[in-house]
């Protein structure tokens, strides 16, 4: 299973996806602001990290330019995990240097399968 870092402010978002991810067997590393998420991805080897793009003291964009721009970190890949989901955004969140894009509140389905695309990992069947 995959090493996946969440960087996410609000605590309920942040339950959710721990929860889901958990289920699904992921290691998981949590962040409430951009530049701790930053100290753990430069400290842990990561499969992938969800990253919220509203956050407070440097958002998300910010965060993954100085991620894309560390050798340690330029690999991972990184995905915007945002309530932006208006027209152009998906676009220009990906031209920012986002690997991925997720909206929220998240389908677990479709969230799943994003998680399972970027890590190239297997996902347990959902009960039925």
């Amino acid at each position: 299973m995959a090493r996946i870092l969440i960087v996410e402010d609000t605590p309920g978002n942040m339950l959710l996806t721990s929860i889901v991810l958990e289920s699904e067997g992921h290691t998981l590393f949590c962040a409430d602001r951009a530049l701790p998420g930053i100290e753990i991805a430069q400290q842990e080897a990561l499969d992938l990290i969800l990253m919220d793009v509203q956050l407070p003291e440097l958002d998300g964009t910010a965060a993954v330019a100085i991620l894309k721009g560390d050798p340690r970190t330029c690999a991972v890949p990184v995905v915007a995990l945002t309530a932006y989901a208006m027209k152009g955004d998906r676009e220009r969140l990906l031209a920012s240097g986002f690997d991925g894009y997720i909206e929220k509140p998240i389908n677990y389905v479709d969230f799943l399968a994003e998680v399972q695309r970027i890590t190239g990992g297997t996902s347990m069947p959902l009960p039925e």
